[in-house]
């Protein structure tokens, strides 16, 4: 690995990190280590036991280099992280990193527009060990920071929100946070931490899903959290005691997707502005919800913050039915219908917020009533002509039953 990998652009720093010699020895990549037990040399070597660190043998639960790779590899991405944990998926990071840091009698203000299942970890799972939950909307900073009392101890933030891409100022959320003493997580999974830097932005913790971006090819589960230097250690014990160890081959893939990032971001962020533009221009839409696009809501805060986007966007079907846009959703032959995103396939799904949201009115300012199904897209690495040609027919279908 390079001396000074800091002085690096990120494409070289996204192929270098993780890679130390102690670890990978004459290969290129991390080899994969499968190992539940780790062998002591005698019985003074095991009393004399080992850091609570990556980088020393203990028992396969603290991982062994391949994982340690990974961890090093993507506390370098963010900047300001300490150190990084990994979990079995994005939601397992969620939760995790909720249970480490809240403790009964606390409450948990979260963003009104937040992945789906992180508002059911806060309804359900969190409730149930005494802890409250209060939703935000994240555009209102006034309306936020009425929201805090003196048992709010932590704040969830997305940004851009999960399937209607609302943009919030998360440097000012999280300084209010901070201000009044309690910690912010934000879910980094649409942007990666190569996209926006989240520490560096004053948050606290920064979840990722990995099975999207970071492992790029749909077939591995996967989340991570990095964390500042006051919580890091917080998060690894709480990581310990509940078990959590990640297998080494799903690793070793996640790895292996960490190489091709920026150039998989570059192609579908590219692919997807032209699709998000091309849409913007249909009848058929009545509004796309893409911070790419300057006439979006949000885009003069993606500009300043992000450093770049990602394939995921969605837009408002205009007057549709249910019927209709099961018809265009159907018609679809390049998109897959599934959940998840980031892969180099392309994806769609519809969606309806309403059911979601507490206190975010839906559809948005300026559309009327009948204005609110929506179609989420991942766009994938298909040439993204195709793509608008396979849009093109859906919308036929869609209008010629």
């Amino acid at each position: 690995m390079a001396k000074d990998p800091i002085s690096h652009k990120q494409a070289t720093r996204l192929v270098e990190a993780g890679r130390r010699k102690e670890w990978t020895g004459a290969a290129v990549n991390p080899p994969v280590w499968r190992a539940s037990t780790h062998l002591y040399a005698d019985s003074a070597d095991l009393s004399a036991g080992r850091p609570n660190e990556d980088g020393h043998f203990y028992y396969g639960r603290r991982g062994a280099p391949t994982q340690w790779a990974l961890a090093d590899a993507l506390t370098g991405m963010e900047e300001g992280a300490a150190g990084t944990l990994l979990y079995p998926s994005g939601v397992s990071a969620i939760a995790n990193v909720l249970l480490a840091i809240l403790r009964p009698g606390d409450v948990l203000l979260v963003t009104d527009n937040a992945y789906e299942p992180t508002r059911n970890i806060a309804l359900s799972l969190l409730k149930s060990f005494g802890v409250e939950t209060r939703f935000f909307d994240p555009l209102d900073p006034d309306a936020y920071a009425a929201a805090f009392c003196d048992k709010t101890r932590a704040v969830m933030l997305e940004s851009p929100g999960s399937l209607t891409m609302e943009v919030c100022d998360v440097p000012l959320l999280a300084g209010i946070a901070r201000d009044r003493g309690a910690v912010s997580v934000l879910d980094n999974t649409w942007a990666c931490s190569t996209g926006f830097a989240a520490l560096a932005h004053g948050c606290d913790i920064s979840v990722m899903s990995l099975t999207k971006h970071v492992g790029g090819h749909s077939d591995l589960m996967m989340g991570s959290a990095s964390a500042t230097a006051r919580l890091y250690p917080r998060l690894r014990r709480s990581a310990q005691l509940m078990g959590n160890v990640i297998s080494p081959d799903d690793t070793a893939l996640a790895l292996r997707g960490l190489r091709t990032l920026d150039v998989r971001l570059r192609q579908s962020t590219a692919s997807a502005l032209h699709i998000a533009a091309w849409l913007s221009k249909r009848p058929e839409v009545a509004r796309v919800l893409c911070p790419l696009l300057p006439e979006s809501p949000g885009h003069d805060l993606w500009q300043r913050d992000f450093r770049s986007g990602c394939g995921l966007f969605s837009f408002i079907l205009r007057g549709a039915d249910e019927a209709a846009r099961s018809r265009f959703i159907d018609a679809l032959t390049l998109f897959g219908i599934g959940f998840s995103w980031g892969g180099f396939e392309s994806l769609a799904i519809p969606f309806n917020p309403t059911p979601m949201r507490s206190v975010m009115a839906w559809p948005p300012a300026g559309l009327g009533p009948s204005d609110r199904l929506g179609v989420r897209l991942s766009i994938g690495l298909e040439d993204p002509d195709d793509l608008t040609g396979d849009l093109d027919r859906a919308f036929s279908a869609m209008e010629g039953a």
